[in-house]
């Protein structure tokens, strides 16, 4: 009995310290995937703030366009209008494509945290399991040494569900 949970605690712990470091691992992650997405979205508010200023320059040349008298002023200022609406066109849709980069960064950051829930609940499943081989070494129960093999079996299958990311 002794040998058998001995073994089965050095395995257990071996495994269990390479779940920590992926729990590890998954965490770092999801927390550079939410510094890119919170950099995508500041990128994306420039966009923005640059079509509001397109946007501010275009009124303007539009009062400037209904204000003045002479056609030929308002030819100019009418092409100043058709550049900024073909301006603020481009500018928007790189706003647009920023946002959806800052939203998959999210994503795969809220994945990377499910994940390292999953690392981290086997982690402590297979301490549960550790724990419970030092009570049936010194009780010598054999229903406990049951019980850590069951609860280190669950361990192991949770971190299966990491890996697979379920």
């Amino acid at each position: 009995m002794i040998n058998q949970i001995a073994m089965f605690t050095a395995i257990i712990a071996t495994v269990g310290a390479i779940f920590a470091y992926m729990g590890g691992a998954t965490q770092a992650n999801a927390g550079l995937y939410k510094n890119n997405a919170a950099l995508k979205k500041t990128e994306a508010s420039n966009q923005w703030n640059f079509f509001q200023a397109k946007s501010t320059k275009q009124s303007l040349a539009e009062l400037a366009r209904d204000l003045t008298a002479k056609d030929e002023d308002k030819a100019k200022y009418q092409a100043k209008i058709d550049r900024y609406e073909g301006e603020k066109a481009e500018i928007k849709t790189k706003a647009e494509a920023l946002e959806a980069e800052a939203t998959e960064w999210d994503h795969r950051s809220d994945e990377q945290m499910h994940q390292h829930h999953r690392w981290a609940q086997a982690t402590t499943v297979l301490q549960v399991a550790i724990a419970l081989a030092a009570i049936a070494l010194l009780t010598k129960k054999k229903w406990l040494e049951w019980a850590m093999f069951g609860v280190g079996g669950v361990g192991v299958v949770v971190g299966a569900l990491a890996a697979l990311h379920i």
